[in-house]
């Protein structure tokens, strides 16, 4: 077995899901969840098939996330992972609950916009996803300085009262 590291890429700003499902309806069933759930919404979603004729199943409205979704589960390749990349002003926070939801979805390894490893194991047979690294580690504790600004950012940008 090797391990791998693949670095998600993508624009800096740009937020993104990522997580393993079972079956090939995925596709389909992620898109129509998410257009149901947050009119407007622009993305881009990728599936990498494990059986069959292993094809990255793609969808979605916005061709910049869709080419964005592809050539990350490219570079990844472990069977039913999948991602989904969210365009300008749309959070997996808006989300996240939705894709949960639907029934082929098994796992969320992350939903962020920080820079990001896939961490993979190659094996005879194929790719799994080990896990992720999402971001970077913390320098220390937050002060109650820092609290204060935490909770101001969240009223300000809308998620508190």
């Amino acid at each position: 077995m090797e391990i791998i590291v693949v670095p998600v890429t993508k624009p800096e700003a740009t937020n993104f899901i990522f997580g393993q499902a079972h079956f090939i309806k995925t596709v389909d069933d992620l898109h129509e969840a998410l257009v149901c759930a947050v009119p407007g919404i622009r993305f881009g979603l990728a599936f990498c098939e494990a059986s069959g004729k292993r094809l990255v199943r793609w969808s979605g409205n916005d061709d910049a996330m869709i080419d964005l979704a592809c050539e990350n589960a490219m570079a990844i390749g472990a069977g039913h992972s999948f991602l989904l990349f969210l365009g300008d002003g749309f959070y997996p926070l808006n989300v996240l609950s939705t894709v949960r939801a639907v029934p082929e979805v098994c796992r969320i390894y992350c939903a962020t916009a920080n820079p990001t490893e896939v961490v993979v194991a190659q094996t005879a047979q194929g790719r799994a996803v080990l896990g992720v690294v999402d971001g970077a580690s913390p320098l220390g504790l937050e002060t109650e300085i820092d609290i204060a600004w935490r909770r101001d950012l969240l009223r300000e940008i809308g998620y508190k009262l």
